[in-house]
């Protein structure tokens, strides 16, 4: 059975949106243009483990008009660019992604998500998302968290987590450009 990873850029004190739903706190440039080849290798080492993205409609909303053009985001953009996605909505019709297939529209994402890990292939990636991630969890489908954790604070703004949450630590990294990363198995 596939795994479900829900993946979350998160400030120390754990917020992963700012008040005004920014992220802000996000100043490293991770990917294409990053001089930190640890953190570029732990990039395209998660990629490579996965082959379908869900994501809510507002993180599809921010990453609609980046994400297809990113050709600084090297490989990286290229292989998230290739996979096959999923948009949680209830309003969208279409979800287009540049010059690369569109992604699905689903309705009901835990069903979707439900009968995605039946299938064969990678891991699945849930990246921000906070509502989903929420409606995911409550299902109980949630696999593994893991929090990249940029270098400052907040005080207030969305927190990752709205109700208790048991894991287990799998891995931690910590990177030249001051990001540390998290791993952790849902504990059930």
């Amino acid at each position: 059975m596939r795994k479900l990873i829900v993946q979350q850029w998160v400030t120390v004190d754990t917020f992963a949106a700012e008040d005004d739903g920014g992220m802000s706190f996000v100043t490293v440039q991770p990917f294409g243009v990053s001089h930190d080849e640890d953190f570029k290798a732990s990039a395209l080492a998660f990629i490579d483990t996965v082959d379908t993205m869900i994501i809510g409609a507002n993180t599809y909303a921010m990453a609609r008009n980046y994400w297809p053009t990113a050709e600084e985001q090297g490989v990286y953009g290229a292989r998230l660019n290739r996979m096959s996605k999923f948009v949680a909505s209830t309003t969208l019709t279409d979800a287009p992604w540049g010059a690369f297939p569109a992604a699905t529209i689903t309705r009901d994402a835990v069903a979707t998500s439900r009968e995605l890990k039946r299938q064969n292939g990678k891991d699945l990636w849930v990246w921000g998302s906070l509502t989903l991630v929420r409606s995911l969890f409550e299902a109980g489908l949630v696999d593994e968290v893991q929090m990249r954790i940029c270098p400052t604070t907040r005080g207030t703004g969305t927190p990752m987590f709205a109700d208790r949450r048991d894991l287990r630590l799998i891995e931690a990294s910590s990177f030249d450009n001051g990001v540390a990363l998290l791993r952790y198995d849902v504990v059930t």
